[in-house]
């Protein structure tokens, strides 16, 4: 592909509530088949947003960086190859859950939600709660990704729901190429939200998934991404 990752730094950021050895799964397996060197930091719970700044910050330290990551990872991976020009090559984007202003979005919504039952009934009650309700696979990376993240999660949650992603406006500025990974079936990261960042974006494309995939192998994920990156730059080339 066009975007060589060869010996790139490629920084991913965890979902909220999730955490690093999922988006290593997710993203390690195609990244690692074209080179590029992966760094998944941990989730800093207490400071979420600003952890994640300093993690793309430290990233870029020796060089440009690929970014990304998952949810709310996605999107402040984005929004800051926005805010340092020339120091990303490529945003790669999976399950973005809202543009612009958070406030109605699925995924802000649940993360409220779950972090005022989290402070209510306290991490083992909210905990088995959402094992009763979510597909086995997201209940144990859940319950893992929760329990390390105790007892500042719900704050983290708090703070992911208030994080203003880039609009459609900012997206038309991305300079770099994105690839953009969808679930068709995931209501909380709804796939009309990718659609909108990659028909904004002037090098961006989109790959979908399903939940069923995912949940049988997270790596589908970041082959989704590397996917529509690749695809993303044949975009350019034929529009140039």
């Amino acid at each position: 592909m066009a975007v060589d990752l060869q010996g790139v730094t490629t920084v991913l950021l965890p979902g909220t509530g999730s955490d690093d050895d999922f988006v290593y799964r997710a993203f390690a397996p195609a990244l690692h088949q074209v080179g590029a060197v992966v760094v998944t930091p941990a989730p800093r719970p207490h400071r979420l947003v600003e952890g994640y700044r300093d993690d793309l910050d430290d990233g870029a330290r020796s060089g440009p960086i690929a970014v990304g990551g998952v949810s709310i990872g996605a999107a402040v991976a984005a929004a800051w190859a926005l805010s340092h020009p020339g120091r990303a090559v490529a945003v790669l984007a999976a399950l973005p859950a809202w543009t612009g202003d958070p406030e109605a979005a699925p995924a802000a919504l649940a993360a409220r939600h779950s972090a005022a039952v989290l402070r209510r009934d306290g991490l083992v009650s909210a905990t088995a709660a959402m094992q009763a309700s979510s597909p086995p696979w997201l209940a144990a990376e859940l319950t893992r990704s929760w329990a390390g993240q105790w007892p500042a999660l719900p704050d983290a949650m708090d703070e992911a729901a208030r994080f203003v992603a880039p609009t459609l406006g900012e997206f038309e500025r991305l300079a770099v190429p994105m690839g953009v990974a969808s679930a068709t079936d995931d209501a909380v990261h709804p796939l009309e939200v990718g659609v909108a960042w990659v028909s904004a974006a002037p090098r961006a494309a989109i790959r979908t998934v399903t939940l069923d995939q995912l949940g049988a192998d997270p790596s589908v994920l970041g082959a989704a991404c590397l996917t529509a990156l690749h695809d993303a730059d044949g975009r350019r080339r034929q529009d140039s």
